[in-house]
């Protein structure tokens, strides 16, 4: 599938010139506006893009194409009432999936795919597979694209024509470690018997394999099962994309017998109106759910009842948002959530022991992962430093996936029940991933971290969907490159150093500089949490300020100047409630650890009698 945010597109008319429009959904749905925010339709009575009128809660054609003034009653940004929505939805999302052949629980789940993790259908995600590509035109739409330049684009060694990364097959064979090498070959053009604004409504498929079949083109070449079904199947239409109904860049399914050979997925998008409209993106996004099965990473709008889009995993991922990255000349690697549910990833880095760890940049066969104890809820680590195919990914460095096999990426809320399959936990703690404020900006990996970067105390958290801690930590990030290294495992806070300090000195009164207390620590490590214990024998504590400083210089304020009329300040401050020690996580534990607390009104006086420290490192 190939969601679009509100991009800009080009259309075709019948009767009427190309007109520029936004877009906003996908294959299953979308609406468009035109520039000045109108909602418009296709008219196929006039042959034009039309005004939109709403009644009874759907898109009519007002009869007003889009060159004149907007009718009475025409708005902009009309949506859809929801059962309209849910309707239209429904009907084109049903074409995706084979039909079933035995009872499976979840069989209608979206994003979330009943073969754990995995869309449901038949997949061919290793070994050698032969695609049929089959080029179409128009009786009003011809491409100069010749059958050479789609085999170069699709099968070509060391391809880069047009400013692509590589053509399709090395794509597959990056991301896969060579386990998949997926080959077309390409036939055509075909040309179809009606104009193209035919074909938005009438799926072009059938007719153009019949064409292809005529043509001389021998179907059980395509079996690599010998079980009498085509492998994979792609159509790529003459002129550019368009984003609108049957010619909306796809993958479904489809029951269509020949000879002793039925088909089964295909998938299908443009090839352009020239060479030099020639990308890979969309083609591998598409054919990442034919062959692998791969479910979207973002919101179709639809399930979770809310009928807003996330962006789920964004410029991150192919089968995101991650195929447009570059122009669809380098698009995004699938991430290796996706990666290891095919079984790409022979090499398992378990993170659950304590230790320095290295990622290297563009080793696709290996999955770092962290287990929680839940068979379908774990963290992954990868290295997305933007070089290679991460060149035009918006941010660089270490990237954490919290995964779930029983999640969907339309659940954006984040609740115990309804949560992403697979999210991005980014490293500036902001959701503009869910909630669709970007596909990504530069601060959503982590970069350089001295300390902690992830624990169930920062923000973003390593806690679990269920909101207990996972013990995952993260820290000590070397900066992006090639190869980053970091610190990761279970939290099991092992090590304790517990220190008290009893003075019994008089804090002084109405004094801005107060009574400073030190207690040193001679241990190296990095404080994970921390409590502090205060005995002040005050008259009324609300004069008093009490501060903690850090042998790094960090500061917390403990208690200012609250309680009026109260006696004595004898309370335990934890990391794990107080927001001020959060600030120490990830510091050095060594060095002087400094209590002071300063009186600032007259008369009333006080003591400090005891303070400690207890903190897990």
């Amino acid at each position: 599938m190939s969601s679009i945010f509100a991009e800009v597109l080009t259309f075709h008319q019948e009767n009427g010139p190309e007109v520029r429009l936004r877009v906003y959904g996908d294959e299953f749905y979308a609406r468009y506006e035109d520039l000045d925010g109108y909602t418009v339709v296709y008219d196929p009575d006039q042959g034009l893009y039309c005004y939109a009128l709403l009644i009874r809660g759907e898109f009519v054609s007002s009869g007003v194409d889009i060159s004149q003034t907007p009718p009475l009653g025409a708005r902009r940004h009309f949506k859809e009432g929801e059962e309209v929505r849910n309707y239209k939805f429904e009907n084109r999302f049903a074409k995706m999936n084979p039909p079933a052949v035995s009872y499976k629980p979840n069989l209608n789940f979206r994003t979330f795919g009943p073969e754990k993790g995995l869309m449901e259908g038949r997949r061919v995600s290793e070994g050698e597979i032969k695609g049929l590509t089959v080029l179409v035109q128009f009786q009003d739409q011809k491409s100069t694209v010749t059958p050479e330049d789609v085999d170069a684009m699709l099968n070509g060694r060391n391809y880069h024509d047009n400013g692509n990364f590589c053509s399709a097959r090395e794509y597959f064979q990056l991301m896969s470690s060579g386990k998949l090498d997926y080959t077309n070959v390409v036939v055509g053009p075909v040309t179809l018997s009606r104009k193209l604004q035919y074909y938005t409504q009438n799926l072009l498929v059938k007719e153009a394999l019949d064409l292809a079949v005529k043509g001389g083109v021998d179907l059980k070449q395509f079996d690599s099962r010998g079980d009498g079904v085509v492998d994979a199947m792609s159509f790529l239409y003459a002129g550019q994309t368009q984003y609108l109904g049957e010619l909306w860049p796809h993958n479904y399914f489809i029951d269509l017998q020949y000879a002793d050979m039925r088909t089964y997925f295909y998938m299908l998008s443009s090839m352009g109106r020239s060479k030099e409209d020639l990308s890979i993106g969309t083609f591998c996004h598409e054919s990442g759910h034919m062959l692998c099965r791969w479910p979207d990473l973002y919101d179709y709008g639809n399930r979770d009842g809310d009928f807003e889009k996330s962006a789920g995993l964004g410029y991150y991922c192919l089968m995101s948002a991650g195929n447009h990255n570059d122009n669809g000349r380098t698009p995004s690697p699938v991430c290796a959530y996706l990666r290891n549910l095919v079984g790409w990833c022979d090499r398992v880095v378990r993170l659950n022991t304590p230790g320095q760890y290295q990622t290297d940049h563009g080793d696709y066969g290996t999955v770092m992962i962290y287990e929680t104890g839940k068979i379908n809820e774990y963290f992954l680590v990868e290295n997305r430093s933007q070089v290679d195919l991460d060149a035009s990914i918006p941010s660089s460095g270490l990237a954490v996936y919290h995964c779930d096999t029983l999640g969907s990426n339309e659940w954006q809320g984040g609740t115990p029940s309804r949560h992403y399959q697979c999210g991005l936990l980014q490293a500036d703690g902001s959701l503009d991933l869910e909630t669709n404020r970007s596909m990504g900006d530069e601060k959503d990996l982590f970069g350089r971290v001295e300390g902690t970067a992830l624990s169930h105390a920062t923000r973003p958290a390593s806690n679990l969907w269920d909101g207990s801690d996972s013990g995952l930590m993260i820290s000590n990030i070397l900066s992006p490159g090639k190869v980053v290294t970091f610190a990761a495992g279970q939290a099991l806070m092992d090590h304790v150093v517990k220190e008290t300090s009893s003075p019994g000195v008089a804090i002084p009164d109405n004094n801005a500089q107060g009574l400073s207390d030190v207690i040193q620590i001679s241990l190296e490590g990095k404080v994970a949490k921390l409590k502090v214990r205060v005995d002040i024998s005050h008259s009324n504590i609300a004069n008093l300020r009490v501060e903690l400083l850090s042998p790094g210089g960090k500061r917390a304020i403990l208690h200012n100047r609250t309680g009026l009329g109260k006696k004595n300040l004898k309370k335990t401050y934890d990391s794990k409630s107080s927001a001020a020690l959060t600030a120490f996580i990830g510091q050095s534990l060594k060095g002087n650890w400094t209590l002071k607390i300063k009186d600032l009104v007259g008369r009333d006086v006080g003591k400090l009698n005891t303070w400690s420290l207890e903190v897990a490192y």
